[in-house]
């Protein structure tokens, strides 16, 4: 399991540890915070296509899915 700040993830690296559509290369673009400024969310962007997906910072938690830095 990987430990993270999730107040340090901005503009932090990822990789997915099954690559869909050849995305396989993600940056956090953006931290999405409630009410008390605590992180809920992130935008991942894919380096290759700049496509992005909104997902719980907790969902890069699982080294099964992702992967911290590009490998």
């Amino acid at each position: 399991m990987n430990r993270i700040n999730p107040d340090k993830l901005k503009h932090s690296k990822w990789t997915a540890a099954t690559p869909q559509n050849k995305e396989k290369h993600f940056m956090v673009t953006a931290l999405i915070r409630d009410d008390d400024d605590h992180v809920i969310d992130v935008i991942l962007e894919a380096v290759m296509t700049h496509r992005e997906t909104t997902l719980p910072w907790q969902a890069l938690k699982d080294d099964t899915t992702w992967l911290m830095g590009w490998r």
